[in-house]
């Protein structure tokens, strides 16, 4: 079987820098529906059309065709008292409120239910404010993928339904895994991220 729209693939794969240093190298394949679903990145996935089962091939992807450029706009500075103790350089959290927003509950509250939320990395804490970065890890570099094709199959009806494989995690590069997040029983203060991508499947994006 070839790789074609509604395969499901599994991928080995090796994530470095454009220096050739190691940013990320999982033991478990990555997992994604092939065909437009988002799965991967574009060239990634234009390169793996109609390849088979053992095709390996190192790709490079510059900021634009990855995470994008660093955008300095997302850099964020809130009073510390919206967040929870401990706080520590390194926590990430879902959304933001607007500045000088009355509603910050409601606005929180809408945020968390958009499925492409920001996930904001706290980046520094002073006394009465925080940094946060809304910026994925990632942005603003140059990237290389070694992928090598693992397994080829057919999607079912579900699976394409619901745009993703059954049972693939999430790729987060950089972001927390769904193991690491936590609920606080704050109401005024923004919800540790669970995961990027949440319930979705394994990705490359």
């Amino acid at each position: 079987m070839k790789i074609d729209k509604n395969t499901v693939v599994s991928l080995r794969y090796k994530l470095t820098d454009a220096q050739n240093n190691v940013i990320e190298e999982p033991d478990s394949p990555m997992v994604y529906l092939h065909g437009g679903y988002e799965g991967t990145f574009p060239k990634i996935e234009a390169i793996l059309e109609g390849q088979n089962i053992g095709f390996e091939t190192t790709v490079q992807l510059e900021p634009t065709e990855a995470f994008g450029e660093y955008n300095p706009e997302l850099l964020k500075i809130e009073p510390r008292t919206r967040f929870p103790e401990p706080l520590e350089v390194g926590m990430q959290f879902e959304g933001v409120p607007e500045e000088d927003s009355e509603e910050d509950t409601d606005l929180l509250a809408a945020e968390e239910d958009e499925d492409d939320s920001l996930i904001y990395t706290v980046t520094d804490v002073a006394d009465n404010q925080v940094v946060l970065d809304g910026n994925h890890p990632l942005a603003g570099m140059a990237l290389r993928f070694w992928v090598q094709v693992q397994d080829i199959r057919a999607a079912t009806d579900e699976e394409i339904a619901n745009r993703h494989p059954a049972g693939a995690e999430s790729f987060t590069f950089g972001m927390p895994n769904e193991e690491d997040g936590e609920e606080s029983d704050a109401d005024d203060f923004i919800s540790i991220a669970s995961g990027a991508g949440r319930s979705n499947p394994r990705t490359l994006h």
